[in-house]
């Protein structure tokens, strides 16, 4: 015998429509409706659930809503079905209510049943709530195209796959959120793997590698352990061993542009930075020379007085309101008294300085007096700089140099260099006295031990470092940089180095290429590096330098092809930018009330009931939502066998105290390998 669908809808009838708004609805549960296990729907499942599903019939199909609260109500007088007349045996019946949480629509099709986002037609009071069949629940949680990459199971529906597409997961960044041990650093080492088995099984030529490239920055060495068995995975640290294989990282000082050397000095904007400008920018043209003579001194001189003059000319100093002319007048006196003949010099050397010293005092001579004016006219200033090249050139320089060169090109240089640098473009801008607290931080820097490995090497080819740390061409990369033996006061700087040169690397390819490079750039641990900070501070540190890397890279990574993905247990310290650029969440356990608060503040008003359950969420279970999802749905990852998990067990101390687990103590070695010494 058939079922009719009129018959199949009231087999499945569980409640009526009893109120309705257009973010809640509120249903009164027939007294017959299952109690606890629903055996009507084709398989036993539980009813009624917390954040479980049930639709309302409407002309389009079915409105889905989500379980957010369910009570008792009291009722002296009960309605139930087949009793018309109520006596005095009747006892006062309890009533369920459930409110439910418009989440979609569910559409037949000739395929079967598609589900979309948001409502077109509202159901009205009195309307029957019916429970979704198994293969409309699986409709629901498996809603979606291009679902291609398995990270786990719904334990509300059934245990069904949940499956994602990576465009929309790393494509406008990601962030996994939760307390420590809830899973988080599991999750992001599965995501990866997940996502490059996928790639493999589905590639379109099996004869040649996965086009990935994924680069992780972790502060802990977490991941390291988590990705050995992967022959192509590049692992970076800073103090590496003979067989371990680890690579050194490098970030060379050359890397570093303004931003990031002013924030690591904490240089102040209008002595410091200038001063660093000028020197970088100086250094950068090939201003370098490693024999020290009076002629290549003047040469340095006369290079970077060319390089101060330009930029006064290019902010019409020497022709603006008074002072700025003044001040002009007043340093090029200084200048002049530095570019002098000399005995050891060649005679054409000496003919080009007694060519400029002929004009510059012809300029000083015209601004004295009792009543002088002191501006320049741009003819002065082009024939100054004409006559100073002509110096410079004499001296040893090279007319290449004098190319238009941008501060923050990555040109390699020396760190002795720069510090010469620095003091020579200070003396000629009378910031002398003002680096007095600059120099030091630099100096340490370089003389620091620990990271002269990373930051010390001139002979690094810039194409090299993009192919190891990025990818090259035709090659599944995997770049684990463990940042964990750095030193705090550089881990920031060093961090956003990568980051910039990764985003700015991306904007070069799409510039020559007309076509992006997908490339998936995780920070475990973001709440270090993407922490909020005072806009309205006059210093910028290192860690806010940090910052807004990565907050250019959140709100512009996704024209370049850079997807970033976030992980952190603090999500209130995160900077606001960033968080708001995240198009997807992967919630684990969260405790704390402010985290949920600003969890909370993320999602609309009608999505908010899922998320009551975050801090009761079991380890490996993880709330989904956003845009790479099509609602909100509870998964559980899928389990990583131990040794591809990060290596962030919870502590066995009770195993330890005991002795079922060994620990020989060793402080020796450690000490050693501390301070640096060598083992016999």
């Amino acid at each position: 015998m058939t079922t009719t669908p009129i018959e199949q809808l009231a087999s499945l009838r569980v409640g009526t429509v009893e109120f309705i708004s257009p973010d809640r609805i509120e249903v009164q549960l027939d007294i017959e409706s299952p109690d606890s296990v629903a055996l009507n729907t084709g398989t036993p499942r539980n009813f009624p659930r917390i954040n479980g599903y049930v639709m309302i019939p409407v002309d389009l199909g079915f409105v889905v809503g989500q379980v957010s609260w369910i009570t008792i109500q009291r009722s002296p007088y009960p309605k139930r079905s087949g009793f018309q007349d109520f006596g005095l045996i009747d006892l006062p019946f309890p009533l369920r209510k459930m409110e439910l949480q418009p989440v979609g629509t569910l559409i037949a099709s000739e395929k079967g049943y598609k589900f979309k986002r948001g409502l077109e037609t509202f159901p009205s009071v009195g309307d029957i709530v019916i429970l979704p069949t198994e293969t409309q629940l699986k409709s629901i949680i498996e809603s979606g195209e291009n679902r291609r990459v398995y990270i786990g199971n719904s334990p509300l529906v059934g245990n069904a796959k949940v499956m994602i597409d990576p465009d929309r997961l790393f494509g406008r960044h990601l962030a996994v959120l939760g307390n420590t041990g809830s899973g988080k650093s599991c999750s992001v080492a599965g995501l990866i793997r997940w996502s490059l088995e996928s790639a493999n099984i589905s590639k379109t030529k099996k004869d040649i590698p996965v086009n990935s490239r994924f680069i992780v920055l972790d502060p802990n060495g977490e991941y390291s352990k988590a990705f050995a068995d992967k022959k192509e995975a590049n692992i970076y640290s800073v103090n590496i061993e003979d067989g371990d294989g680890r690579k050194q990282l490098e970030v060379p000082l050359w890397f570093w542009n303004t931003d990031e050397w002013c924030g690591f000095t904490k240089a102040s904007p209008k002595t410091h930075r200038t001063t660093i400008v000028h020197a970088l920018k100086s250094v950068r043209s090939g201003n370098v020379f490693e024999e020290v003579s009076r002629q290549s001194e003047l040469a340095s001189f006369v290079r970077t007085a060319i390089d101060t003059i330009q930029v006064c000319k290019a902010s019409g100093t020497p022709w603006g309101k008074f002072p700025l002319p003044k001040n002009f007048h007043q340093s090029f006196e200084k200048l002049v008294s530095g570019i002098t003949s000399e005995d050891g010099f060649s005679d054409d050397l000496n003919n080009a300085i007694q060519a400029f010293s002929v004009k510059a005092n012809e300029l000083i001579v015209a601004r004295s007096g009792q009543y002088p004016h002191y501006d320049y006219t741009r003819a002065d200033v082009d024939d100054l700089i004409a006559l100073l090249k002509e110096v410079y050139l004499k001296a040893g320089g090279r007319e290449e140099e004098f190319l238009p060169t941008d501060e923050d090109s990555p040109i390699p240089f020396s760190g002795d260099n720069f510090v010469r640098s620095i003091e020579a473009n200070a003396e000629i801008l009378n910031t002398t006295d003002y680096i007095v607290t600059l120099m030091p931080r630099i100096k340490t820097l370089l003389s620091d031990v620990r990271v002269k490995k990373v930051i010390d090497d001139t002979s690094l080819e810039l194409s090299d470092w993009l192919g190891e740390y990025i990818g090259s061409d035709n090659k599944e990369s995997l770049t684990i940089i463990d940042l964990s033996l750095l030193p705090s006061d550089v881990t920031s700087i060093i961090t956003a180095v990568i980051a910039r040169m990764v985003f700015e690397a991306q904007q070069r390819y799409l510039k020559l290429n007309k076509a992006c490079l997908p490339t998936v750039l995780v920070m475990e641990e973001a709440h270090y590096f993407v922490k909020r900070y005072n806009d309205d501070a006059e210093n910028t540190g290192p860690t806010t330098q940090c910052c807004k890397v990565f907050e250019k890279i959140a709100r512009e990574g996704r024209k370049f092809g850079l997807g970033l993905v976030l992980s952190s247990q603090r999500p209130s310290e995160l900077s606001p930018t960033v968080l708001s650029q995240c198009n997807s969440f992967l919630l684990h356990r969260i405790s704390n009330d402010r985290d949920q608060e600003l969890v909370q503040r993320l999602l609309p008003d009608n999505m908010r009931g899922i998320l009551r359950e975050m801090p009761s969420l079991p380890s490996q279970y993880a709330v989904l939502l956003g845009w790479a999802s099509e609602l909100p749905v509870m998964v559980k990852m899928r389990t990583l066998p131990e040794a591809q998990r990060p290596q962030s067990d919870d502590p066995d101390y009770w195993n330890v105290w005991t002795g079922a687990k060994e620990r020989k103590i060793d402080w020796k070695s450690i000490a050693n390998e501390w301070q640096n010494k060598r083992t016999e």
